[in-house]
């Protein structure tokens, strides 16, 4: 007889925006509490790592002691955007500005919305401030929250009561166009960034966030770049404003550390040293895959006096897998450590256990085993979308790995392989580039003291692909898509 497995649809769904479980199953990973507290403003991680929870966490918190706004760019008018960028000054940083504006936008909008239910104080410079910001944004666009579509939309002109200091020349001007934005958005963000500040409420933290941003990337795309890289320095600009203004304001970027690690540009170690690698252990620390899976395992199938499912519940760790494997560990083996990996195997199991012979109540060795081929399916299919854009040519490396045959190999083997079906290609940048997003690993001999190990980059981003390697391996979750042995 089974147990309630074989009434359970799925343990929630990959895709954040999909999961109806992700609300009341969210984990307070390190990285959420990290932009939380204010200390990060920046979380990067692979497709898949959990990026978009968090953002979606954030926003859903705004309340009376917080305001969050989030912003994704799927259906963003990049093309009035560009028309802000600047010129004279280095391509990283042409639209810095721009985004500053938009993230100053995106705050006032809170705020004047805030003071409209009910002032939280009375001071003559907070009541100043509010009111130049609400006639700013009326007599500009007409609302104190434009679309995300009107906000550098030429048809727009900025006006001012009482005008604003735009240089010597220009003082007291009390309008701008759009089309001569970029020569005065300095004096222009100054003005709504002082006035911001003025009216912010101290026991309010606010967030603005930004994800959804591999919209439109392209590797051979350099405005993409500029573009990326002046939202990075312009938040990180505004997060350390506000933390000497000693405001709680924390302009927050969710970026694919693909896309990060891809760009190059003078403040990217710096901009590293307020961020965030979002990444997950398979079950060491408070918060890990085993205890997300848990929290899952708890919603769907716990009840009113006993609200709990530990793992061991469900899956039937007394019974090993291979090499006497536990199947927690032969699970995230197949994964690249990452929520989306593991909610889309354990659902591929549950699967496999309600369509299988009804011979345990638990998950056994025979419900997994059944179900890698789809999981297996599954990733490569994930693999598409993070790595085509770095390495065009990858589908061809991975028929290379298909042509070799075995899970393990030698560097030998591949550039044999390599040599027979791409003449003149480099085995060292093939296998370099297959390393960088995981699809092999290379073992690093122990030396005198023994404990060779393999080397992941999903496991360890400051790993780098070492030439000199001999013994490879494709991973493990990529067996069965690739039809490879052993």
């Amino acid at each position: 007889m089974k147990t309630g497995l074989d009434r359970v649809d799925s343990f929630g769904g990959t895709d954040a925006d999909g999961d109806a479980l992700l609300k009341d199953c969210f984990e307070d990973h390190p990285a959420y509490r990290a932009v939380r507290s204010h200390r990060k403003n920046l979380v990067r991680g692979r497709k898949g790592a959990g990026k978009t929870a968090i953002f979606k966490r954030l926003v859903r918190e705004s309340g009376n002691d917080v305001s969050a706004s989030g912003y994704s760019f799927e259906d963003y008018p990049w093309y009035h955007h560009s028309l802000q960028e600047e010129v004279g000054v280095p391509a990283e940083r042409r639209y810095v500005h721009s985004w500053k504006y938009l993230i100053l936008l995106g705050l006032t909008q809170t705020i004047l919305e805030a003071a409209r239910k009910s002032f939280w104080s009375e001071n003559e410079s907070v009541m100043s401030a509010l009111a130049a910001l609400e006639d700013f944004m009326i007599d500009s666009y007409g609302s104190i929250r434009p679309g995300l579509n009107q906000l550098f939309n030429p048809q727009y002109t900025l006006r001012w009561k009482g005008g604003v200091n735009l240089g010597f020349a220009n003082f007291g001007a009390d309008r701008v166009s759009m089309e001569s934005l970029p020569i005065h958005i300095q004096a222009v963000n100054a003005q709504i960034q002082q006035n911001l500040f003025a009216a912010m409420n101290p026991n309010v933290e606010y967030f603005v966030c930004f994800d959804q941003l591999d919209h439109g990337f392209s590797t051979s795309d350099p405005h993409y770049h500029d573009r990326i890289a002046g939202l990075l320095i312009a938040a990180r600009e505004l997060f350390h404003a506000a933390k000497d203004a000693q405001i709680r304001c924390n302009p927050v970027v969710f970026l694919r550390d693909d896309i990060f690690e891809s760009l190059s540009f003078e403040d990217r170690n710096r901009i590293r040293g307020d961020s965030y690698l979002l990444q997950w252990e398979p079950d060491s620390g408070v918060v890990n895959l085993k205890t997300l899976m848990e929290s899952r395992f708890g919603e769907v199938l716990g009840t009113e006096s006993k609200p709990e499912v530990s793992w061991e519940e469900i899956f039937d760790e007394g019974e090993r897998m291979t090499r006497r494997q536990t199947k927690l560990a032969h699970i995230t083996d197949r994964t690249y450590l990452r929520p989306r990996d593991m909610i889309q195997f354990c659902n591929e199991i549950l699967d496999s256990h309600k369509q299988g012979e009804p011979v345990s109540t638990m998950i056994t060795n025979a419900d997994i085993t059944e179900a890698r081929t789809n999981y297996s399916r599954y990733l490569l299919d994930e693999l598409d979308d993070e790595v085509k854009k770095h390495i065009p040519e990858y589908k061809d490396y991975l028929k290379v790995i298909q042509a070799v045959g075995a899970e393990s190999f030698t560097a030998e083997e591949f550039r044999t392989a390599l040599e027979e079906r791409i003449p003149g290609a480099s085995p060292e940048v093939v296998l370099e580039g297959l390393f960088r997003f995981s699809v092999i690993g290379y073992l690093r001999p122990g030396g005198a003291g023994g404990g060779s190990h393999w080397i992941w980059q999903y496991k360890d981003p400051r790993e780098k692909f070492d030439s000199r390697s001999t013994e490879l391996k494709t991973h493990r979750g990529l067996k069965e898509a690739l039809g490879l042995v052993g």
